[in-house]
């Protein structure tokens, strides 16, 4: 039989997974959605923040490599992590669309709510889901908020998306939109940096409240070092540094308006 067709053979029988990992695991590249504070975010110059931290803290502590790369916003991350252009993301809900492509830790870094956001003085009747439906809503492109939410309001909703939470504020501050559905904690972020905090306010209960892991790309040849990275992510959480960190980055956000 010719080489070339025992090597055609080959690369059909043996899964995509088990020849990432027959490659070499130079360095894990990581990224995160850009605009996600205090999770992760983009400074001017790095991508920083409680997720960013804890992976390479975690990564450091096994000996792996990495490298952390800023490519834009969160819907340019999950094309990069795709097109095999970053190995991990370092903060995100589990999905089955991106399980597609993606393999998730064990271990949750974080609950991550999912907050409806107004400007102050024009609220409206919200006891759930269903008083949304008739209004003018936005939402960050790439996100999605879990729990049912995300085929509710695919069925239900007038929604417009945008690349930047900021351009959903401006657009509730214009009355262009009459609500904006982005996460708590980085809506939060958001109004403390441009000091717009007295403007805008959080509706109650929250849309939604689910978990954000660590996820590598499947195929990546660095997927080897997944169940290490478990281990050592469990270590973090039952020791209590996971909670300390995310409570270091929420301190700092009224800094970030200084």
């Amino acid at each position: 039989m010719p080489n070339l067709i025992r090597c055609v053979l080959f690369l059909a029988l043996v899964p995509l997974g088990a020849l990432a990992q027959e490659k070499e695991c130079r360095k894990v590249v990581i990224s995160a959605d850009s605009d996600y504070a205090p999770l992760q975010w983009y400074d001017g110059k790095h991508l920083t923040g409680a997720s960013i931290e804890i992976a390479t803290i975690a990564l450091a502590a096994l000996g792996v490599p990495y490298e952390v790369r800023y490519v834009g916003p969160f819907h340019r991350v999950l094309k990069s992590a795709q097109q095999g252009e970053i190995d991990m993301i370092s903060s995100l809900k589990d999905t089955p669309e991106r399980r597609e492509y993606l393999t998730y830790t064990n271990v949750a870094l974080f609950a991550n709510p999912i907050a409806v956001f107004v400007a102050k003085g024009r609220s409206f009747s919200y006891a759930g889901w269903n008083d949304l439906i008739g209004k003018r809503g936005g939402v960050t492109l790439g996100n999605q908020f879990g729990n049912g939410f995300d085929e509710f309001l695919r069925g239900n909703l007038q929604v417009e998306a945008e690349q930047k939470t900021y351009m959903n504020f401006k657009k509730l501050e214009l009355r262009r939109i009459d609500y904006l559905i982005t996460g708590y904690y980085p809506g939060l972020a958001y109004l403390a940096t441009s000091g717009q905090s007295d403007s805008f306010v959080a509706l109650k209960p929250y849309v939604s409240e689910s978990d954000n892991f660590i996820a590598m790309r499947t195929s990546s040849p660095c997927i080897k070092h997944l169940k290490a990275l478990n281990l050592q992510l469990e270590n973090m959480r039952r020791e209590g540094k996971l909670q300390l960190i995310l409570d270091k980055y929420i301190a700092l956000l009224p800094k970030r308006a200084n």
